[in-house]
């Protein structure tokens, strides 16, 4: 099937859609964020975005600014139109109703209670539906959305901060700070993205992290998840990653002896894998909860036990200009490599200079048996 030959100000209102989109990136979850935008041709009528899970959607916020003005207009979705009661009621039906009389999607919606259901009701109006107008945009911006719902578990982003000598620590576990406060800065809004944040009882016992998000004042979020990967349950009852600051979920092997149980916070019991947690019970679990995008901040040993499995979908890299030298702590702990075949091989994303720091997004290379999936 040949793809549908979209307008310039097709593009251009879509284009204004993701914009808005991107204005949920911190309240959504666990629904995926979305835009949309009502137009007679390059006149924009009405245009609103899905501001925090529970409240209105997108479409429901333009259609109240276009009014009668929705009549005999084409909407511009990021996301195919929900065709279910959830929370609120069925975007499909109300887009019906204003007597719109064409919606374009960036992507559909692989929610199951959606899953196309959205477009045969806007179809079986009689409104002309078309799709895939900057699809790939509109799945990158909801990416833990998809991966959540197609793939079973989150989309696993992994944080390291380094030396130029790929250090990220001194050999006795100093490590504050290797980067700069611009760095720091932009870390919180990766956190803020992000549905849980993820860590290990051994960061938790060096470094007694906080991992909350801290934003310029006004700047609204939902707090992110903080998930404790605490085998034996080790971690001190006083330790900062247990406060009121945000919830907490500490997830156990079986047949621990609990300490004293701090009341506010979660525990879980998890599965082992080879005298460890079983980190693919650990995002199955997450996904169950309706977590979209994981934020990991750990030591080597966790972030490199997630990529070799295939787990880490996502790399964040801050490199500082000094070094550390060759005593100071590695980035990844990995399995030893006897052949340049089995290297792990990454594409770069994007890089950007942060202050003196610079940071480089990458996701791991597609292999030739993915190509043949």
């Amino acid at each position: 099937m040949s793809p549908i030959p979209f307008s310039a100000i097709d593009h251009q209102h879509m284009a204004h859609a993701l914009r808005l989109a991107e204005r949920g990136l911190f309240t959504t979850q666990p629904n995926p964020r979305v835009g949309c935008v009502i137009a007679h041709g390059d006149v924009v009528v009405g245009e609103g975005w899905h501001q925090r899970a529970g409240e209105p959607h997108a479409e429901v916020f333009a259609l109240r600014a276009a009014g009668e003005r929705a009549r005999g207009a084409t909407a511009y979705v990021t996301l195919e139109p929900c065709a279910h009661h959830g929370r609120t009621p069925p975007c499909a039906d109300a887009l019906v109703a204003a007597g719109v009389s064409r919606v374009v999607i960036a992507t559909e919606d692989p929610f199951p209670q959606v899953a196309g259901r959205g477009i045969g009701k806007l179809r079986g109006a009689g409104i002309v539906v078309e799709s895939g107008l900057m699809r790939e945009a509109g799945r990158e911006l909801n990416i833990g959305f998809f991966s959540r719902i197609e793939r079973g578990r989150p989309w696993v982003r992994v944080k390291l901060a380094m030396s130029l000598d790929g250090r990220t620590a001194l050999a006795n576990g100093e490590s504050k700070w290797i980067t700069g406060d611009a760095a720091r800065a932009d870390v919180q809004r990766w956190r803020a993205r992000s549905s849980a944040i993820l860590t290990g009882s051994g960061t938790v016992l060096a470094d007694n992290p906080r991992l909350t998000v801290r934003l310029p004042e006004g700047e609204a979020f939902t707090a992110p998840l903080r998930v404790v990967l605490d085998r034996r349950l080790s971690t001190p009852t006083a330790s900062h990653v247990l406060d009121h600051a945000a919830p907490t979920l500490v997830l156990h092997a079986a047949g621990v002896v609990e300490p004293t149980h701090v009341a506010h916070v979660e525990r879980a019991l998890v599965a082992e894998q080879n005298g460890q947690l079983d980190l693919a019970a650990v995002l199955r679990l997450l996904a169950e909860r309706g977590c979209n995008e994981v934020h990991v901040e750990a030591g080597a040993t966790l972030c490199g036990a997630l990529l070799a499995a295939g787990l880490a979908d996502e790399l964040l890299i801050y490199m500082a200009p000094l070094l550390l030298g060759n005593h100071g702590r590695p980035l990844l702990q990995l399995p030893a490599l006897s052949d340049m075949g089995e290297r792990w091989n990454l594409q770069l994303l994007d890089q950007r200079m942060l202050g003196s720091d610079i940071r480089l997004r990458l996701r791991p290379a597609p292999t030739a048996r993915d190509n043949m999936v």
